[in-house]
């Protein structure tokens, strides 16, 4: 009977051994598992280290494109503003060159007959007065005198209509205040009927092309009369 207990003992021995050995090698397992979160917290943390720092990096990389956009940018709009206002004096520029160029051709046009009315005057002055002399001897004179002064004094008139329409004027101030522009004074005479400092006398026509001043018309200007002493 002592026997069969110590067989029976020693098979609840050698069954039980390998249940320990189980427990052992489960412990480690146990273990593991009662820890998870350490090895796998700490590879999460790395890798979100990692990333964290390649979007910062991208950030980086980002913000130093965009400045150099920018300051790109700014240059670009530097440098079409000064083309901008290098085109506006151009422009200017050439618009004034246009208008000088049309000045001068229209002076041109206007005063090109100034050299010939210079000329012309002259002659013009003799046929005023031949038609002046005419003029006398046509009342007192024949009929073939009085026939030849209204001939001169239609081709005086037509002439000065003709100079009339070149824009050729004459200034002829009798009556009229004395104005330096257009009169040139030869003498002053006391004169009462008259407005003091107007013209009472013109010795010379003057003539002007296109509005401007060829020749002055000579004149004799009135004054007041002084009190006597």
């Amino acid at each position: 009977m002592a026997r069969k207990a110590d067989a029976s003992d020693g098979e609840r021995l050698s069954s039980a051994e390998p249940e320990d050995n189980a427990a052992d090698d489960a412990a480690p397992d146990s273990e593991a598992a009662a820890n998870p979160s350490v090895e796998v917290g700490d590879g999460a943390s790395s890798e979100t280290s990692d990333d964290a720092d390649d979007v910062e990096e991208s950030i980086d990389s980002l913000r130093d494109a965009l400045a150099e956009a920018q300051s790109a940018l700014d240059e670009s709009r530097a440098e079409a503003e000064s083309l901008k206002d290098q085109a506006l004096r151009a422009a200017a520029e050439a618009d004034n060159v246009r208008k000088r160029a049309d000045r001068s051709i229209e002076n041109a046009h206007k005063y090109a007959l100034e050299r010939f009315v210079n000329d012309l005057l002259p002659a013009v002055d003799s046929f005023e007065r031949a038609v002046d002399a005419a003029t006398d001897l046509k009342g007192s004179g024949s009929e073939a005198v009085s026939a030849m002064a209204e001939g001169m004094e239609l081709s005086l008139k037509l002439l000065l209509e003709a100079m009339q329409r070149q824009g050729i004027e004459v200034v002829d101030p009798i009556g009229a205040p004395f104005d330096p522009n257009l009169h040139e004074a030869m003498s002053v005479i006391e004169k009462a009927e008259a407005e003091p400092g107007s013209v009472v006398e013109v010795f010379q026509k003057g003539y002007t092309v296109n509005g401007r001043l060829v020749r002055a018309a000579r004149v004799i200007v009135a004054r007041e009369p002084q009190p006597e002493a």
